[in-house]
């Protein structure tokens, strides 16, 4: 729901799942302030998340499961000419998993994930490491 003008008003994210609710608000997602959430934040959270079930998937499935994988994704966005682009920042410990396999597991998750064919009108980037 949202109350009031752009630039003066604010709104409250309610999630289907009843987990609760966030307030959102222009300045926040301009860049004046950093006190609410952002459809960009919602949007990397869900990048993420997504990102991580099927790196995660497609890691199993080689027969190295990960122990972990910390995976971000910080979404751009620009007054006038909306979002810009997401970079996913991903770490993982996999054993028995050399680098240069985990790269191409990687990409590969980047570019058939959900989410990221969801954005594919955005250029998507990707930092991996293994720990």
């Amino acid at each position: 729901m949202w109350q009031g003008s752009l630039t003066e008003g604010s709104g409250v994210v309610t999630f289907a799942s009843g987990t609760g609710t966030l307030p959102v608000t222009w300045a926040s997602r301009s860049g004046v302030a950093a006190d609410t959430t952002t459809p960009e934040e919602l949007i990397g959270a869900a990048h993420s998340s997504c990102y991580s079930m099927a790196l995660s998937h497609a890691l199993t499935g080689n027969g190295t499961p990960p122990e972990t994988i910390s995976a971000t994704a910080a979404v751009t966005f620009v007054p006038g000419t909306g979002i810009t682009g997401s970079h996913l920042l991903v770490t993982a410990r996999v054993p028995g998993l050399g680098a240069e396999d985990f790269l191409r597991f990687a990409e590969d998750a980047k570019a058939n994930c959900p989410v990221s064919k969801a954005l594919a009108g955005v250029p998507i980037t990707l930092e991996a490491t293994l720990a």
